[in-house]
């Protein structure tokens, strides 16, 4: 969502964090952006975007997927191959997909791997053996010698590599008659965990290496080459065993006449490590390693198709793709859920795509936006986005609109007439309806009369992106802040999480005012689904700024600080702090430490002034104050801003002496509106790692500073 600068008095706030708490496989950006009828809510995910073409059920759960070409020219795949643990289910694409009976796989049997080859004829591999299917419809069958059954395999158009079990390796190449040859053996000395071969390029007859991957945590390149088959080349220790292999050829080296791209072996370990080296095209030697952590699941090395060049795809606790973009390499996770098992897919309606396994059903995916860092969804909202909170229990979000000089839905009779979506059933609001929201977005919303305020609650699940409930707020009241509350008390059984919503009636700018302020307190129920109002309590300022602290409730009633209880009609006051000089923006806290932010005001006015000798500078005034727990007492520490500068290190005793009683911890250089969203951060990094003022490691110099202006405050 793009942020739009223009519009009414009220001002667009838009709020950015990350929430890994409402993620269940990685972390969310959440946005609020644009104002009025425009606004929208959008959830950014790192990587990039998955969209679904089909989702098919199963009759069970499968153990592995493929596609096959009808003929090797093809573009588009003809078959899926899908593998049970005692069955084979073959499916022709067509203009649908349907099951099929004629591809000559032997469906009573698990199928471990399935290749077209170079003559057109297909193979499958089983436990039992090779299944060769001619394209005259003959079949050529290879059995396993005695007991032994085959555990991997890996394939080309014109090579088969096979492991047995007990860890002997079976090598056969196509001769011109189009006969799978055996070439020749190899024992192990010990199981295999995985096999790779890399395609044959054009004009060669054959790959010239073998990846083999062992339970002794090693990988071990072997040669393929005449007279020298099956014999190490190179071996690489791994720090877990290799659950999985894939070679890919640089980006040009699949192109005719296009030279020496590079060699890349791909090794997915037990441990969620994904592991890359480069493999030398004469020797086979492993060179330049590099590592990163995929997930807690292996990951599982898959071959597709990006942009006509063969990528990786790696499906560990959720999946990723590996692609070349303008000559680089690029590795980006899928926002999608985690699959079992994939394949590449091609058809008339997806060009590049792949078939997944995901549980007992069968998906067709598509992804989208190649190169983008991020993906996003969008939803719209009703009013401006003014506060945007993380309810971590209930894994939602909790937005805050209000709108100045808007009417409210309950007083648009003719907006509520025609609260439909396009199949005619009723809908909550005109962000629900495709019609009514692109005619906002062209002629914009009703005006309503001057002081008169629109303001609704949102609870949003982030997942789906969908709104689970909407409360509209009776009276001209804008929301001016938000927060999440616990109360702890000897007469508070019932703990839950109560969200406190600060607000304002009939609030103007310049000079901001209210006619009152309230802090109302509601109850969330049905796991989110509804909001209950437990009391409303009236206030002398505006709410600008709420924190839970300590099993209470904080708030900044303008100018003053003050701390409230939970009781049966209202918010009980407790005790408060009224020498803040300026409107309260923002509250921050950190143990007994209360940091809070105030607009940004000349710093001439009231309080004290820091300046240089040649420049007195404006800026906001930020504070410091700290909760003392035997008297119930709040005071505070003032910190001034200065124009970027920094003082020499102080100690307390000479920043009390300097202030008058006043304990000065920090100096900041910060201006305009940002200083209230950063003041309290920075204020916080600077407390936490000294007592004592020191200087940043930076090459400014400290300007002498003196103190303007002086009052008795205590």
């Amino acid at each position: 969502a793009s942020l739009d600068g223009a519009g009414r008095v009220s001002p667009t706030v838009t709020v950015v964090f990350c929430c890994r708490p409402v993620c269940c496989c990685c972390d969310r950006v959440c946005c609020c952006a644009c104002r009025g009828p425009r606004s929208a809510l959008a959830v950014l995910r790192p990587g990039l975007a998955v969209s679904e073409l089909a989702v098919s059920p199963l009759p069970g759960a499968p153990t592995a997927v493929f596609t096959l070409r009808a003929q090797p020219g093809d573009e588009q795949d003809g078959f899926i191959v899908v593998s049970f643990s005692n069955a084979t289910l073959v499916f022709e694409i067509g203009e649908e997909v349907k099951e099929t009976s004629s591809s000559g796989f032997l469906a009573t049997v698990a199928t471990l791997h399935t290749q077209l080859l170079e003559d057109g004829s297909s193979l499958q591999v089983h436990a039992g053996g090779l299944r060769h299917i001619r394209t005259d419809r003959r079949i050529n069958e290879w059995r396993a010698p005695g007991r032994r059954a085959i555990t991997r395999a890996a394939t080309n158009s014109r090579q088969v590599v096979i492991a047995l079990s007990g860890g002997e390796l079976v090598y056969f190449e196509m001769d011109q008659l189009g006969q799978l040859l055996e070439l020749a053996k190899r024992d192990m000395d010990g199981d295999v965990a995985c096999l790779d071969i890399a395609p044959v390029l054009a004009g060669a007859l054959r790959c010239r290496f073998l990846a083999v991957g062992g339970y002794d945590n090693t990988v071990r390149m072997l040669s393929l080459e005449d007279g020298t088959q099956l014999r190490p080349v190179a071996t690489q220790a791994v720090n877990a065993v290799p659950e999985s292999l894939l070679m890919l050829h640089g980006h040009a080296a699949e192109e005719p006449g296009s030279g020496d791209a590079g060699l890349f072996l791909h090794v997915g370990l037990s441990n969620g490590v994904l592991q890359r080296t480069e493999v030398d095209r004469i020797t086979g030697k492993l060179s330049d390693t590099r590592q990163r952590f995929l997930g807690t699941r292996a990951p599982r090395l898959f071959a597709v198709w990006v942009r006509g060049v063969r990528s990786l795809l790696a499906l560990s606790s959720r999946p990723w793709l590996g692609y070349t973009d303008m000559g680089r390499w690029q590795f980006m996770p899928l926002s999608y859920e985690a699959l079992d098992h994939a394949a590449s897919f091609a058809s008339e309606q997806c060009p590049e795509g792949f078939v997944a396994v995901v549980k007992n059903t069968l998906r067709i995916l598509s992804v989208e936006n190649i190169g983008e860092t991020f993906n996003q969804s969008v939803s719209r909202l009703r009013y401006t986005p003014r506060r945007l909170l993380v309810h971590q229990e209930l894994r939602a979000l909790l937005v805050a609109e209000s709108d100045y000089q808007a009417v409210p839905l309950a007083d648009n009779a003719e907006l509520q007439k025609r609260l439909v979506d396009e199949s005619g059933a009723p809908v909550a609001g005109p962000e629900f309806s495709a019609e009514l929201a692109a005619e906002l977005d062209q002629y914009g919303a009703a005006v309503g009369a001057p002081g008169q305020w629109a303001s609704c609650i949102r609870i949003v699940d982030p997942a789906e992106l969908s709104t689970k409930a909407v409360l509209e707020l009776d009276g001209s009241e804008a929301i001016t802040s938000m927060a999440l509350v616990r109360f702890e008390g000897p007469n508070l059984p019932d703990s839950s999480l109560l969200l406190a919503v600060g607000t304002a009636e009939q609030m103007t700018y310049f000079p901001t005012s209210c006619t009152a302020g309230y802090i109302r307190l509601y109850k969330i129920l049905e796991r989110g689904a509804r909001l209950e109002l437990l009391h409303k309590t009236q206030l002398e300022g505006i709410p600008g700024a709420l924190v839970a602290f300590k099993g209470r409730l904080l708030a900044g009633v303008g100018p003053v600080l003050r701390l409230f209880e939970l009781g049966r009609k209202k918010l009980l006051r407790k005790c408060e702090y009224r020498q803040l000089p300026q409107h309260v923006a923002q509250l921050h806290t950190l143990g007994s430490r209360i940091y809070v932010a105030d607009v940004q005001v000349q710093s001439r006015g009231r309080g004290y002034s820091i300046s240089s000798s040649s420049n007195s500078g404006t800026g906001p005034v930020h504070w410091l104050v700290e909760h003392r727990t035997p008297g119930s007492t709040l005071c505070a520490r003032r910190s001034c801003a200065v124009q970027q500068q920094w003082p020499q290190q102080l100690s307390s005793a000479q920043c009390d002496n300097r202030l008058g009683g006043l304990q000065l911890l920090w100096h900041g250089a910060l201006s305009g509106s940002v200083a209230g969203c950063l003041a309290a951060a920075l204020l916080c990094r600077s407390l936490c790692t000294s007592s004592a003022i020191t200087r940043p490691t930076t090459n400014c110099t400290a300007l002498p500073m003196t103190c303007t202006h002086a009052t008795s405050q205590p």
